[in-house]
């Protein structure tokens, strides 16, 4: 009896859009389950748990590891993180990157990925995500099995009266933590 694939997931990626392109991307990561992994909102207030201060630390560490990368505003939240990426000079041939060694910390001996080709904003994504997981199993707090979702949610910012909108929301996002489509106690 033949069996049945399964059903294709839609992408949740822009189609035919090129994510090598420069420009400025807008892009939410959420924890397995929306777990709370990253601390607790108290008086309209972010109070990061140690887990928070690493995911913090690996997302400012990105252009240390992609020199074509700027961040702009970044906000972590108990169980997802949003953040603004740049690409900008990129040179020709980095539209399809192989997988780098990533923010490997100082006490943890150097991984490198499969040889794979993905759209830089791929890896960018995949790679900071393996980098707070791998910090955080160093904790006693980490949590066992899956810690993200395996996707991610991005919106491409197309101008500026768009990236200010998003900055004050990421700048809001703690105060209106009880109405974020992320919130759950």
């Amino acid at each position: 009896m033949p069996t049945q694939p399964f059903p294709q997931r839609k992408s949740p990626r822009l189609q035919g859009y090129d994510y090598s392109q420069e420009g400025a991307y807008f892009v939410t990561i959420c924890t397995h389950r929306r777990a709370h992994w990253f601390g607790e909102v108290a008086n309209y207030e972010m109070q990061l748990s140690e887990i928070g201060v690493i995911a913090q630390a690996c997302w400012s560490k990105i252009p240390n590891h992609y020199p074509h990368v700027e961040l702009d505003h970044f906000v972590v939240m108990p169980n997802h993180v949003h953040g603004i990426i740049v690409l900008h000079d990129l040179p020709d041939a980095i539209g399809n990157i192989v997988g780098t060694p990533y923010m490997v910390s100082e006490n943890t001996s150097s991984e490198t990925t499969s040889p794979q080709k993905h759209p830089i904003l791929g890896v960018i994504i995949g790679t900071y995500k393996a980098a707070v997981t791998r910090q955080s199993r160093l904790v006693s707090t980490s949590p066992e099995g899956k810690f993200w979702q395996a996707r991610y949610h991005d919106h491409i910012i197309r101008d500026e009266r768009a990236l200010n909108y998003i900055r004050r929301y990421m700048q809001n996002n703690p105060a209106i933590w009880q109405k974020d489509i992320f919130y759950s106690q």
